[in-house]
């Protein structure tokens, strides 16, 4: 495992997103607490979506392939599956930081009072999570398709600005993806949200099962 996070995780790659949620926190303004959840969602899933996209076509790109290959193909999807698996777990745990760093502008305490800030960082980091863990492994899944970064990160960023944006919320409501950034702050306890969020994360977890078939036919 620790071989496979050294691959997953190099030096450039931690650098810049580091940075990325580190200028998020600087230019992305929030008056209240309820919305730093609101002011991170989209842009981690970008970021995702960048991030993860080459989690096998690194081993392309660094002519690695051909040892790859001798795997077997059970092997073989468990190793992505574990880079994956540990760059998702590296943003979610950097996007905890990113939301701590919001605090620099010193909003105001939740709009709900039925809510606590830390019951509402556990909330928003879940949400977040989720977020990176669909976009994250839908780039992927693009990339190994047609065997080209680009494509999967540009076909991922399309679906992503329509979904992020407000045509998007109305078509779709809280089965959107983004269903947690478009929620209504001032009712802190309505959790229909949850639809989109359970939808995504769903959708997700059957692209990972795909994970062999893929890799067999497009190698």
């Amino acid at each position: 495992m620790r071989k496979e996070i050294k691959i997953a995780l190099p030096t450039y790659k931690v650098l810049y997103s580091a940075a990325f949620f580190v200028i998020l926190s600087l230019v992305r303004t929030v008056v209240y607490a309820d919305e730093i959840g609101i002011a991170m969602e989209a842009p981690a899933s970008a970021l995702a979506a960048v991030f993860c996209a080459d989690t096998y076509l690194m081993e392309i790109h660094s002519r690695r392939r051909e040892v790859f290959r001798l795997y077997d193909e059970k092997r073989q999807a468990r190793a992505v599956r574990r880079r994956l698996a540990a760059q998702i777990l590296y943003l979610t745990a950097l996007s905890a930081l990113g939301y701590a760093m919001f605090y620099w502008q010193k909003p105001y305490d939740p709009v709900n009072a039925g809510l606590s800030e830390t019951a509402l960082f556990g909330i928003s980091i879940a949400a977040i999570a989720g977020s990176i863990f669909f976009w994250g492994v839908l780039s992927m899944t693009v990339c190994n398709l047609f065997r080209n970064q680009w494509a999967g990160i540009g076909a991922a960023l399309v679906l992503w600005t329509v979904l992020s944006s407000r045509a998007g919320d109305r078509m779709l409501g809280n089965w959107n993806a983004f269903s947690f950034t478009f929620r209504t702050i001032e009712e802190g306890m309505d959790f229909g949200w949850l639809y989109g969020k359970s939808l995504t994360i769903l959708a997700a977890a059957v692209l990972l099962a795909m994970v062999p078939y893929i890799l067999k036919k497009r190698g």
